[in-house]
């Protein structure tokens, strides 16, 4: 992103604050919400940021993780069963 610095705000800030979440994207032009010490959510400002651009690797690690969450069922059966 072209943002100069990574803005961080906690879930719980985010949630009691909205307004001050929307200002720092407005002014930095993304925020990243944190959840249990993890990037989780991510607020852009759509007048800078109008795409939200990844990497290969931001991509892969996106699908990845989305493909693992969906199946976790399946690797757990698969784990119990070494």
């Amino acid at each position: 992103m072209k943002a100069e610095r990574n803005v961080t705000v906690s879930m719980t800030d985010a949630n009691q604050n909205f307004a001050q979440v929307a200002y720092l994207a407005e002014h930095n032009g993304h925020v990243v919400i944190m959840k249990n010490n993890r990037p989780k959510y991510l607020v852009v400002d759509l007048d800078v940021e109008p795409q939200i651009k990844m990497t290969e690797d931001e991509k892969f690690m996106f699908v990845a993780e989305r493909f693992l969450r969906e199946h976790r069922a399946a690797f757990e059966a698969l784990a119990r069963n070494d």
